[in-house]
């Protein structure tokens, strides 16, 4: 119980800070939103006139009805230009305080999502594998967008509706104090009730709806990244469990919530929407000692005018609060990754001319979870290095670790002899290439995609690049051959294709140092040749760390690292690690065991036809 207690106390302590945070980003542009907010407020003020000019209009017909050649006409003719011209004004205020709110709040944007895509582009990579694209698009299309959406409308609305109370206790006070009283209980009893119903438990709930929400676009992306698998095996949306929990989820609380806060909510509406009810009574009070009936009905007429009038302002200042708890929720959200730092860089970074890479006591731990113990091995340049071993016994950490995607928990890795936290970020970028199973092509054209390799290359180097990568044939077949864009009408590549196109970004790049991880995890047979050309041609005089479940593709290989639950168990060639008949022996056993299989059914296939 204390625990739950202690994490609602949390999560309560977590909401008030995102206000303040709210606040401080509001306050960047201090110029601009404090003449906001004090056009605002006297907007608020001005508004009120008409109600106090049409007050004075209906007592001074009042007063006269007896006989009406004494009505003051150019009274009533000066309270009516008034009474229009105080809502014209009112609006003119209102308007100039959203534009100057505007301006601050689309600067405000501008600079939080130029800093935010900046703070993103000096995290490691590792950050990335950790969190999910749904998530950040979130914290950039959403969060990010809410800020913007209470600077420029919510803020002037904030400081118009608290206001509105001083306005409004000032006038009631001042006409009678007993029927202002009467007037202001009501609505002062329902905002403290509110906040003591809704304080911490809107809090929890709003970091529930954060999550949900978070979690739904999570897996909408997934789902809309896997729909054509999902189409090919007639499956319905239904069948894509995670999605359709998550939507539910979502749902579950949007139910839950809307239970939780609708007789409350109702309450508070029907109260608001009535507050005249409440003067009754008082009317009724102190009518008995009233000596002054006109007057007396005035005042009591000029109450239940105003006790319309203020339902709009207090109804919107409960509709900013809720919304300001969203986005404060949201802020929290985008400070955690704001939190996250990028790793140390060297103040006298350093560079090498040797290119051997050098794995020292190396261990490494994701969270609490340990993925590496003690690895030791050298790659060395001109050589090919393949990593062997079961699905996460570490290899491809080991890759990751070599271009500071995460740093090492102990030991050290350096790049000949340089330890690689001693090179730049930009440096150690330059002179390492990725090849990765899964390869991202942008929608745009193919030689756009293969100069991500070399900003600066020609059209002629990229269209070398593509032939030494075995793509040139198929590029030039696509309907504008270089200059066709992938995604636009239809184009598709294939497993194989695209990983060619990354091969020929590699090539167009030329660092020393290549890893390829799983790279011809998705090519067909054919494919697979030509990709095999093209390792070839990208692997010439380089250090390449070589990951691949088929050990066909290592059996060549200078070095075989023998990688099990993150130790290294053997190392040597092909020939000497199969003569030591320990575990590549094994694997290899199994892998030559399961190709003759595959072997024997296709011949059985072609037999039987």
């Amino acid at each position: 119980m204390s625990s739950l207690s202690t994490q609602s106390e949390q999560q309560h302590k977590q909401a008030a800070n995102g206000m303040k945070r709210m606040w401080e980003l509001a306050f960047t542009k201090k110029a601009l939103v404090v003449t906001s907010c004090i056009l605002s407020v006297v907007s608020v003020a001005v508004s009120f006139i008409p109600f106090l000019s049409i007050y004075y209009i209906i007592r001074e017909l009042a007063y006269n009805l007896s006989d009406l050649s004494i009505i003051n006409g150019s009274y009533i003719i000066k309270l009516g230009w008034l009474a229009g011209g105080s809502a014209v004004g009112a609006i003119l205020l209102n308007f100039i305080a959203l534009m100057c709110s505007h301006l601050a709040a689309f600067q405000t944007l501008y600079n939080l999502k130029l800093a935010f895509v900046n703070h993103l582009a000096s995290l490691p990579l590792g950050f990335y594998t950790q969190n999910s694209t749904g998530k950040l698009r979130k914290v950039v299309d959403e969060n990010i967008e809410k800020i913007e959406g209470f600077i420029a409308h919510q803020l002037p609305d904030i400081i118009g509706s608290f206001a509105t109370p001083i306005v409004v206790l000032i006038i009631l006070l001042g006409f009678d104090w007993r029927l202002g009283l009467a007037t202001l209980f009501p609505i002062i009893s329902l905002y403290v009730i509110q906040a003591l119903y809704m304080g911490k438990k809107s809090s929890e709930f709003m970091k529930i709806y954060q999550d949900s929400l978070e979690d739904m676009n999570n897996q909408s992306v997934e789902y809309i990244r896997g729909i054509s698998v999902i189409k090919a095996f007639g499956q319905t949306i239904y069948s894509f469990r995670k999605f359709y929990t998550s939507i539910k989820s979502y749902g579950d609380f949007a139910l839950a919530y809307t239970k939780a806060y609708k007789n409350a909510y109702l309450l508070f509406l029907v109260i608001l929407n009535n507050i005249y009810i409440f003067l009754i009574p008082v009317v009724i009070w102190i009518s008995t000692d009233i000596t002054d009936y006109p007057r007396f009905s005035m005042a009591v007429l000029f109450y239940l005018i105003f006790s319309v009038a203020i339902t709009t302002p207090f109804l919107k200042l409960m509709y900013v609060s809720q919304t300001g708890r969203q986005i404060a929720d949201g802020i929290e959200r985008m400070d955690k990754i704001f939190q996250e730092k990028p790793l140390p860089e060297s103040q006298n970074p350093e560079k090498t001319t040797n290119f051997n890479i050098s794995f020292e006591n190396v261990s490494f731990s994701y969270e609490d979870s340990e993925a590496l113990s003690d690895i030791s091995f050298i790659a060395k340049q001109n050589e090919v290095t393949a990593l062997v071993g079961p699905s996460g016994s570490g290899k491809s950490t080991i890759a990751h670790l070599i271009p500071r995607f995460y740093d090492v928990s102990k030991g050290s890795i350096k790049i000949g002899g340089v330890n690689i936290k001693k090179m730049s970020t930009d440096y150690l970028m330059s002179i390492v290439s990725f090849v990765f199973q899964d390869v991202f092509l942008f929608q745009q054209s193919i030689l756009e995609n293969i100069m991500i390799g070399n900003k600066s290359a020609s059209r002629t180097e990229v269209i070398a690049a593509a032939k030494a990568a075995q793509c040139h044939e198929f590029i030039e077949k696509m309907p504008n051959g270089y200059d066709t864009v992938i995604g636009a009408s239809n184009i598709q590549l294939s497993g194989g294709e695209k990983q060619r196109i990354a091969i020929a970004r590699a090539i167009l790049k030329d660092a020393p140092i290549i890893v390829l991880d799983e790279a011809t995890a998705f090519a067909d047979p054919e494919n697979e040749h030509k990709v095999q050309l093209a390792f070839e041609k990208l692997m010439k005089n380089k250090t390449v760390i070589l990951i691949a479940h088929r050990l066909s593709t290592v059996k060549g290989s200078d070095n075989i690292l023998v990688i099990n639950e993150g130790k290294l168990m053997e190392e040597g060639k092909h020939d000497t690690l199969i003569s030591l008949g320990g575990r590549y022996r094994h694997m290899w056993d199994q892998y030559t065991s399961a190709m003759s299989w595959t072997i024997a059914e296709e011949r059985q296939v072609q037999n039987n036809a």
